[in-house]
C-alpha cells in the first residue's frame, strides 16, 4: 500500500488538530516550523493561527505518516514525504530542522482557483495578457511557466490548459497529483500517468508517446527527463511544463544544465530554442504595512518568446514587469495568430489605446476577442 487509500479518508482521528484545516477548501497550505501554524488561505494570505501543536502529537502524526507510507523516519532518515490525491505532506525531523519538527501540507485541489474575472480584478495579468496566452493554447504553441517555488506554476499551468480542445488527446505526467486534468476538464481526452519507483520521468514521457498524444504535460522539469521532454515536443505533439527560475530568459541555460552530459550543450540549446515557445514567469509580492505582513499578490511578470531562425537562436520579451515592451509580436508568432484567426474565424483586437504598454506607432494584433 502506498498510503493514498489510507489518506483519502482524510478523517479527524488521523489529522488531529490539523483536521479543521486540512477539511477547509478556503485554506491551502499549512506549514508548522516546530513552535506555530502558518497558513495560507486562497486569497493569498498568510496568516498565523492560534492552534498549538503539543509535541505528543507532532511525534504521533509523523509516527502515522511514517507508518502509511512504510517509511523510517529519525536521525539518518530525517525526511518524511507522503500525498494523496490532494495533498503533499512533507516532515522535516529536528535533527536537521533546528527549529523544530516542521510540517508542511499542502493543498492541490481537483479545480482551477483562477477564473478570468479573477485574474483581471486581482491584478494577476492584463486582459491583453490573458488573451495571448489563451491565443497561444489554441495556436498549440509549446509553453513554460516559471516561477519560484510556491508561486502557483502548475496552478497557472492548469488554468491555462483548460483551452485546449477536447478531442485533443492530453497526456499528463506527474509524481505528485497536482494537475487533476480529468477532474478540472470533464468528458476530454486524458491519460493521466504516475510517476514512482517502477516508471520514472523518463520512462513515462517515452511511453506517453506510445499513446497518441496531441499534448504531453510534465508537472514539473527537474532533471535529465527534460531532454526526452524535448525530444517529444519535436515530434510534433504539444506540451506544458513548469521549471524553478526567476527569469524567462534563463529557461535555456536551467534546460541545458538539466540535461547534464546526456546531449551536447550546443545542440540541447538550439532543440529548445526550435521547440520550446513561449515562457511564462510568475512572481509573488507581499504587501506590508504597519500591522506587518499581509495579503500576498501573484502576477505575471515576464512572457517570452523562443524563436530558432535562419541557424540563429533569439529571445523576444513581449511582456516585462507585467507590462508590453514590444511594438509587436515577433513575425512567426503573428503569424500563427493569423492563421487561427482564419481557421476560427476569430475578430482581432487591433485597439493599441486598450494596451499602454505598446508604443503608439506599432501594430498589436492576434489577440481574439472571442472564444
Amino acid at each position: 500500500m502506498d498510503g493514498t487509500e489510507t489518506f483519502l479518508s482524510e478523517d479527524e482521528t488521523f489529522f488531529g488538530p490539523l483536521y479543521r484545516f486540512v477539511s477547509d477548501d478556503n485554506i491551502t497550505d499549512i506549514d508548522f516550523n516546530g513552535s506555530r501554524i502558518w497558513l495560507t488561505n486562497t486569497d493569498n494570505t498568510r496568516y498565523m493561527s492560534d492552534v498549538v501543536l503539543s509535541a505528543e502529537f507532532v511525534e504521533q502524526f509523523s509516527n502515522r505518516v511514517s507508518n502509511v507510507v512504510s517509511k523510517a523516519f529519525h536521525q539518518q532518515q530525517p525526511i518524511l514525504e507522503a500525498e494523496t490525491d490532494r495533498l503533499r505532506i512533507t516532515i522535516v525531523h529536528e535533527s536537521v530542522a533546528v527549529s523544530g519538527r516542521s510540517i508542511c501540507i499542502r493543498k492541490s485541489l481537483p479545480y482551477v482557483r483562477m477564473t478570468e474575472e479573477s485574474m483581471l480584478r486581482e491584478g494577476y495579468c492584463s486582459k491583453e495578457i490573458l488573451k495571448l496566452l489563451k491565443n497561444c493554447v489554441l495556436a498549440k504553441k509549446n509553453l513554460t511557466f516559471c516561477g519560484e517555488p510556491g508561486v502557483g506554476k502548475t496552478e497557472c499551468a492548469k488554468f491555462f490548459s483548460q483551452y485546449i480542445p477536447a478531442n485533443e488527446r492530453v497526456i499528463t505526467i506527474e509524481d505528485n497529483p497536482e494537475w487533476h486534468y480529468r477532474e478540472v476538464n470533464p468528458g476530454k481526452d486524458c491519460i493521466e500517468l504516475k510517476v514512482n519507483d517502477r516508471m520514472d520521468y523518463t520512462q513515462a514521457i517515452k511511453t506517453s508517446l506510445r499513446l497518441n498524444p496531441k499534448w504531453m504535460m510534465l508537472s514539473e522539469s527537474r532533471s535529465v527527463e527534460v531532454v526526452k521532454l524535448i525530444e517529444g515536443f519535436s515530434t510534433g505533439v504539444r506540451g506544458m511544463t513548469t521549471l524553478h527560475t526567476d527569469d524567462v530568459r534563463k529557461v535555456p541555460d536551467r534546460m541545458v544544465n538539466m540535461g547534464g552530459q546526456i546531449r551536447s550543450e550546443s545542440r540541447m540549446e538550439n532543440d529548445i530554442y526550435s521547440f520550446i515557445d513561449i515562457a511564462v514567469l510568475i512572481r509573488r509580492k507581499e504587501h506590508r504595512d504597519a500591522a506587518g505582513p499581509g495579503r500576498v499578490y501573484r502576477y505575471i511578470d515576464q512572457i517570452c518568446y523562443f524563436e530558432r531562425k535562419d541557424q540563429t537562436n533569439y529571445c523576444h520579451m513581449i511582456v516585462d514587469d507585467g507590462e508590453f515592451v514590444c511594438d509587436q509580436l515577433p513575425e512567426n508568432l503573428e503569424k500563427s495568430f493569423e492563421a487561427l484567426q482564419m481557421q476560427n474565424d476569430f475578430r482581432v483586437i487591433n485597439d493599441r489605446s486598450s494596451s499602454p504598454g505598446l508604443r503608439d506607432h506599432g501594430t498589436y494584433r492576434g489577440f481574439a476577442d472571442s472564444f
